[in-house]
């Protein structure tokens, strides 16, 4: 594979694995859940994702790999895993790629009702496909324009809602941010709060795909450590900001029965536009979460197929070093969830249902990478700590940060099985892993240690 990823793709591309449809649209529930208290989830999550994302980069910093975290855990842990590693991240990424594809037709629907909601997702495919076997700059590329549109939104959201606050706009005062308060703050009480949290830190998932694309990058130290840096910053603002602006303008007990609080806030000064806009932007969102996830699976594939544990075929390197049978694989897996999403209802009454819970589940083993990486980090330190001497980006108050940040992860994980709407998708979760970890055993580990 060639280094072919910019400073400002990777930048863009660690923001739109993670800035997505869960802010333009999920953020009601956990409003619902925890009232103006979700700011602080926020935060919280977004400090803890930086310490996973600092472990990551001083990992990478001395080994740029890709699919950088499922061979780390392999060498630092064991090979089962890297395997389950690679499996979660594969699984996480074809789930999300489905759901968004989905979603597609939802948003094309818009403009064209009578359109049927299954080809626009076909299309998108088709296309995001054929993008990626281009080349990993032709992914690079797509990526950072899906991303700026999503990030150019939301500053425009946060600028225009901070003008309602302070100066008010088209008759209406200023509101001020007493309504951040005046309404309850805690409304949930602490359960309400780490309800909420699970699911903030699910709207992070994806911020780890900068690990992934660790060997295609130009000048991967330099590329690595700007981009970990600056984008979890970024990522803190736009997601604090624009909720902070959302919770200000509108009672948090009302903002569930208005629609989307995009639309409402463009609305409140005169762009007539706003609805069109929004679906516009969380069309390209939808864009943005499958073409991550065709390219992060498809490395993985590849990864799982250098060490034999996947057919010598998804080897495979076209003459522009992207690994062409991986991506038509995944891209096909996804399409045939499309299809399926189709024609299951038709068969079965309860298969809407089935479908759910799938796509929740993808959530825990969206946790995994993040798990293993703090792992990694500790053995990665046990066994070289040769390679700490003058390294310029460690991991900030290590060891206690990693501790920290394990248990931060498996409390949300505990309140995540109390909660009746996350329980069955964690559940789904667990049967996957605890699959996978037995395929591995009966297949793999007797060659792996001989």
């Amino acid at each position: 594979m060639e280094r072919k990823l910019s400073s400002r793709q990777m930048q863009m591309i660690a923001l739109g694995g993670t800035i997505g449809v869960g802010l333009f649209m999920g953020a009601k529930s956990t409003i619902a859940w925890t009232g103006p208290s979700v700011l602080l989830a926020y935060g919280i999550a977004g400090i803890f994702l930086y310490l996973i994302m600092r472990a990551l980069g001083e990992m990478l910093y001395d080994n740029p790999i890709s699919g950088s975290f499922s061979q780390f855990a392999a060498e630092y842990m064991h090979p089962v895993f890297g395997y389950l590693t690679a499996w979660s991240n594969i699984f996480q990424w074809v789930v999300v790629g489905i759901s968004e594809m989905i979603a597609i037709g939802t948003y094309m629907q818009f403009w064209w009702p009578s359109i049927p909601s299954w080809v626009p997702g076909i299309i998108a495919i088709v296309f995001l496909c054929i993008a990626n076997l281009i080349s990993v700059s032709t992914f690079g590329e797509l990526e950072y324009w899906f991303a700026l549109i999503k990030v150019v939104t939301i500053i425009a959201m946060i600028a225009v809602g901070l003008v309602i606050i302070v100066l008010g706009f088209n008759g209406v005062g200023p509101t001020g941010i007493s309504q951040l308060w005046s309404h309850g703050f805690f409304t949930g009480g602490i359960k309400g709060f780490f309800f909420a949290l699970s699911i903030v830190f699910a709207s992070y998932q994806g911020i780890e795909l900068i690990g992934v694309t660790a060997g295609e990058a130009e000048n991967p130290k330099q590329t690595l450590v700007k981009a970990i840096q600056d984008t979890i910053g970024r990522i803190l603002i736009f997601y604090i900001g624009s909720i902070f602006v959302m919770l200000s303008i509108y009672p948090w007990d009302k903002i569930a029965n208005i629609g989307s609080p995009f639309v409402e806030t463009f609305s409140q000064v005169g762009i007539t536009a706003a609805a069109s806009i929004i679906n516009f932007v969380v069309l390209t969102a939808a864009l943005s979460g499958s073409n991550s996830a065709i390219y992060s699976s498809s490395r993985m594939s590849y990864l799982l197929a250098q060490q034999g544990q996947l057919p010598d075929r998804y080897n495979k390197i076209n003459r522009h070093g992207v690994p062409y049978i991986s991506v038509i694989s995944i891209a096909t897996g996804i399409l045939l969830g499309v299809l399926l999403n189709v024609i299951l209802p038709l068969l079965y009454s309860g298969a809407n249902q089935i479908f759910v819970y799938v796509y929740s589940s993808s959530v825990l083993p969206g946790m995994v990478p993040w798990f293993i990486i703090i792992v990694s980090e500790l053995r990665f330190r046990k066994q070289h700590p040769e390679k700490l001497v003058n390294h310029p980006f460690q991991m900030p108050f290590a060891p206690y940060s990693n501790y920290l940040t394990l248990i931060v992860l498996f409390i949300t994980l505990i309140f995540m099985f109390f909660n009746s709407d996350t329980r069955i998708p964690l559940l789904v979760g667990v049967v996957f892993l605890a699959f996978m970890t037995i395929l591995y055993f009966v297949k793999f580990n007797k060659r792996d240690h001989k």
